[in-house]
């Protein structure tokens, strides 16, 4: 990669980033006059006062125009950009009248049916010792899978400030470095272009928000991550190509994928909201709102670092790197909670004196 692409990749960054910071402002206010918001009604809510929804709008904007800047050169980019379209429809309508499950599933599979029917599939793996594996006609409902089931892996960890967000800009980095490592350029410019709206949306949606990306944004974002990981991570055709995306995203899916577990194993459906996400379990743990996003950060970071690892290495040895950063993370978890659980009673007791000190003087 030249000076001259280099500049044009970061110019595309900063029109994400710099569109998607004016816009929010303004996008706040449509929302609040529309009346699309999320109010707080207890149960999942975290949040205690009424807060606008449509920040994927903003995110959406300054995709957009970063991507009509460099004009990627993807596969059948006619499809992917309706499909986007029709991704952030559903989320504004979502965001506005909360669909029921089905309808909103019925505009994610219309989005990847339509992806996947321009050809963008995942169409075989290369195994070291099996060989070529060719999925046939399996290619199709894998990939419409892929691309639903990453979709709804943000939504679903879309529960505290500046979490999903923060997440994503992570796996974003995770994919820029990997495609700038095996020279795929479609997954490096729409990487770059979606960082920059997540990392310039992140300035109004940290603790404490002051205003939510809504379904419009997770379905958006996730719904570009999984086409990310297709056109570009996924083209290699190997084992490492099938790891190397599961692993950045590694927090949205297992998160995911263990809700689905939880709520068949308890014969509810697989929509049935809950608050056993990772987050509500840190949360539980006695950790404070930014502790536990900055811990699923440094988690996300992690896997991330273990994908570009994975791209670098041979089978076993990722493997091994793989095995020993979730033994790591487990084990930093617990830590933080025990050591959370037993600082508790020594806070709760300073502050006790403290406030008896203040009445006392009073």
């Amino acid at each position: 990669m030249n000076a001259l692409e280099v500049s044009r990749y970061a110019i595309a960054f900063l029109l994400a980033l710099g569109v998607t910071v004016a816009a929010t402002p303004i996008v706040k206010k449509i929302a609040l006059r529309l009346d699309i918001v999320d109010k707080p009604t207890g149960g999942r809510k975290i949040h205690k006062r009424t807060m606008p929804y449509l920040g994927g709008v903003a995110i959406a904007l300054g995709f957009f125009v970063g991507y009509f800047y460099i004009k990627p050169d993807i596969p059948a980019a006619g499809a992917f950009l309706t499909g986007a379209v029709l991704i952030l429809l559903t989320g504004i309508i979502d965001d506005k009248f909360t669909l029921p499950a089905r309808y909103k599933l019925l505009g994610q599979l219309a989005a990847a049916v339509l992806v996947v029917a321009s050809g963008i599939t995942v169409d075989f793996i290369q195994f070291p010792v099996i060989g070529r594996v060719e999925f046939g006609l399996w290619a199709y409902p894998i990939t419409v899978l892929w691309i639903v089931g990453i979709t709804n892996a943000i939504n679903l960890i879309d529960g505290l400030d500046g979490l999903a967000s923060g997440v994503s800009s992570i796996a974003l980095s995770t994919m820029l470095i990997v495609g700038i490592l095996e020279n795929q350029y479609a997954a490096m410019a729409l990487s770059v272009i979606l960082l920059g709206g997540t990392i310039g949306f992140l300035f109004f949606n940290l603790h404490p928000a002051k205003i939510f990306m809504g379904d419009s944004g997770a379905m958006f974002i996730g719904y570009t991550l999984a086409i990310i990981s297709i056109i570009g991570l996924y083209k290699s055709l190997t084992i490492f190509s099938l790891i190397i995306p599961i692993v950045i995203l590694a927090v949205p899916i297992f998160d995911t994928s263990f809700a689905i577990i939880r709520r068949l194993a308890k014969g509810q459906k697989i929509s049935t909201p809950d608050r056993m996400h990772l987050h509500h379990c840190l949360l539980n743990m006695g950790f404070s709102h930014r502790t536990t996003v900055f811990i699923i950060y440094t988690i996300s970071l992690f896997f991330g670092v273990s994908a570009i690892v994975f791209s670098r290495s041979v089978l076993w040895g990722s493997l091994l790197i793989l095995i020993l950063c979730i033994g790591l993370i487990r084990f930093t978890v617990e830590l933080l909670g025990a050591w959370n659980n037993k600082r508790k009673p020594l806070v709760n007791a300073v502050k006790k004196i403290v406030v008896q000190g203040s009445k006392s003087k009073g």
